[in-house]
């Protein structure tokens, strides 16, 4: 009769918690990983430790697949012995110090920056596209004492030399010579230094809480600020593909920028696991799966919008011909989840969330279409979280008559928050204490704690999954209530003749809060289908909701990692006299929208249009 009741009882909590043993897995997964970071501080045991121990006992694997070209993992060591050797020889570098890259994708990414780490130098990745006083600013950020730059961005140095030289800021150019004297060339002194071991004396100095690199914020809302990442959070960043079942035998097909945090762990996860990674210099959707054929990829990483790109080529016979088991990253919307396996096949995705400089991650790893993360009771011990009602309006949390904050209900979007501990520690900004204090929040429980401030607007569903609603700047408020710009966008983009759409919310003169707008772009071949748009926005989104203002533009401006900027476009308005593309207003008794003329303009702003 016990065992009946215990059979009954277990039934039953397996019921309420359906992902309970997958949740189980996950904890043991992340204990697991925590014992094996525990005996490397012990050890001191870096990433560069772990590469040396792979070389030994694999050398002749490839590690790099690019282009035509292969490197071993004996290739990559040997090349970094003889890059250490020329930064030495050079007598600009010493051990310790701070070297910049100011490189794109490419091979010698990685032997360059394992070449510094034998040297104990800390590496700071810039963006390639910034320029001018965003270069000097970054640089500045980093303390970094030397520049590497590829060839082809030397234009982009010799518009700031002087200011370098005078910061006493070494220039060294990734060619076999330079025309100014003032850079040095590096790859013909590569070819002349030796390959054997560097002594590890060089970098006796380095602990795991020694800062390994920096890296960037991608400056959507201002100058790039510099996060660091010491030898413990990259240990901590190498697990994620070990937690999302990647192994030595997988090959991760890596097209995102390596100056950008997911782009560079996938090399160095490729490192912890022993595998191979093809690594291209570019993402491009029409190349994509003919690349990943061609390198029997199983691995694929992404972020942003890149994997609605790929869904946006032009449907083939072979779509699902590859070797693609595993798509890891973060940003993939549900509707794009679903178009994706549909067409590809059964891919397992492994959806994350975090950030480079905050202090947890969130995994899905029940693969829930939509969620990026797991609240189970289990994991409350590892994740500190929180998500607190949020202001739209005051741009701050909601607090109570004690000045706490006050929790969101279940389903509610809110501010996710995670408190800072020593188990789960913020680092900042490098050299920005008032960027680094802008995302603690104190007080927010109990009087004295600390919480990191994603920024983010997140909400828990009764069953404990996580889902991301929208950026705190990007929500606006409209007639008394919050619009998020995410599901706005997912709403436009179903119209047939909608290519990608950016959402947001601009001022109307007379008029509280934002009214929304959107910037898209059309398909190829395809005229802007302004009942067929109408339609899908008054199904699907609230009256307060949906945009009021529609803007044509050919291509929509993207950072680095594939997110929208919407910040000049918020600033541009919807002002036909200073906006030479097509606009568009909602028009509600025709069911579309119509052009926005002059006349149609002055009458909004003058408020004998209502909107």
């Amino acid at each position: 009769m016990l065992v009946w009741i215990v059979f009954v009882l277990l039934l039953a909590f397996l019921f309420r918690h359906p992902n309970f043993f997958k949740d189980v897995q996950h904890v043991l997964t992340k204990l697991k990983i925590k014992r094996c970071i525990q005996k490397y501080v012990q050890t001191n045991h870096t990433i560069l430790d772990h590469f040396l121990e792979v070389v030994e006992a694999q050398p002749n694997k490839p590690y790099i697949l690019f282009k035509d070209e292969t490197y071993t993992y004996r290739d990559v060591d040997e090349l970094s012995n003889k890059a250490a050797r020329v930064f030495l020889q050079s007598g600009l570098v010493k051990q310790g110090d701070t070297v910049a890259f100011f490189l794109g994708n490419e091979p010698a990414y990685m032997w360059l920056w394992l070449g510094l780490q034998k040297l104990g130098c800390p590496v700071a990745f810039l963006n390639y596209n910034i320029r001018s006083r965003a270069l000097l600013h970054c640089l500045s950020c980093s303390g970094a004492t030397s520049l590497v730059a590829a060839e082809e961005f030397q234009d982009a140095v010799e518009e700031v030399l002087p200011s370098l030289l005078e910061q006493q800021i070494s220039v060294f150019i990734l060619a076999d010579r330079c025309q100014n004297e003032q850079m040095v060339s590096f790859k013909d002194k590569l070819k002349l230094a030796s390959s054997q071991p560097i002594s590890k004396a060089l970098r006796s100095h380095v602990t795991l809480q020694s800062p390994a690199l920096y890296i960037y914020t991608s400056g959507t809302t201002g100058l790039p600020k510099a996060a660091e990442l010491n030898h413990l959070k990259l240990w901590g960043f190498s697990k994620i593909m070990y937690s999302a079942g990647m192994n030595s035998k997988d090959v991760i097909y890596t097209s995102l920028p390596l100056y950008h945090a997911v782009g560079f762990v996938g090399l160095i996860c490729t490192i912890e696991r022993g595998a191979t990674a093809a690594l291209k210099t570019k993402f491009s959707a029409s190349q994509f799966w003919d690349d990943c054929r061609k390198y029997n990829v199983t691995v694929i990483q992404y972020i942003g919008e890149i994997v609605r790109y790929i869904c946006n080529t032009p449907k083939k016979l072979n779509d699902q011909h590859h070797k693609v088991r595993m798509a890891v990253g973060n940003g993939l919307r549900a509707d794009v989840w679903r178009d994706f396996i549909s067409r590809f096949g059964n891919i397992r995705i492994c959806e994350f969330y975090g950030s480079t400089e905050g202090n947890f991650f969130l995994h899905n790893y029940c693969e829930k279409i939509g969620a990026v993360g797991r609240d189970s009771f289990l994991l409350k011990k590892f994740l500190p979280l929180t998500v607190v009602k949020y202001d739209v309006d005051k741009e701050a949390p909601v607090r109570d008559s004690s000045g706490f904050c006050i929790k969101a209900a279940t389903g509610e979007p809110g501010l996710l928050l995670c408190e800072i501990t020593m188990k789960s520690p913020f680092a900042g900004y490098t050299r920005d204490l008032q960027q680094t204090e802008k995302k603690k929040l104190h007080n927010v429980h109990k009087k004295g704690d600390v919480y990191f401030n994603t920024g983010d607007l997140l909400s828990i569903s009764e069953d404990g999954f996580i889902y991301f609603h929208d950026r705190v700047g990007d929500t606006f408020r409209w007639k008394g209530e919050n619009v998020s710009t995410a599901e706005v966008a997912d709403v436009v983009t179903m119209a047939d003749c909608i290519e990608e759409c950016n959402s947001y919310g601009v001022e109307v003169p007379g008029q509280e809060g934002r009214v929304g707008m959107a910037a898209v772009s059309l398909r190829e071949g395809q005229k802007f289908d302004s009942a067929g748009v109408f339609e899908n926005v008054e199904k699907f989104l609230p009256t307060y909701a949906r945009p009021r203002f529609i803007r044509i533009k050919s291509s929509l401006e993207v950072t680095g990692t594939y997110k929208y900027m919407k910040s000049q476009l918020v600033k541009e308005g919807f002002n036909p006299n200073e906006i030479k593309d097509s606009l568009y207003l909602l028009e509600d008794k025709d069911k579309r929208y119509v052009p926005l003329t002059l006349d149609i303009f002055n009458s909004v702003i003058s408020g004998k249009i209502k909107i």
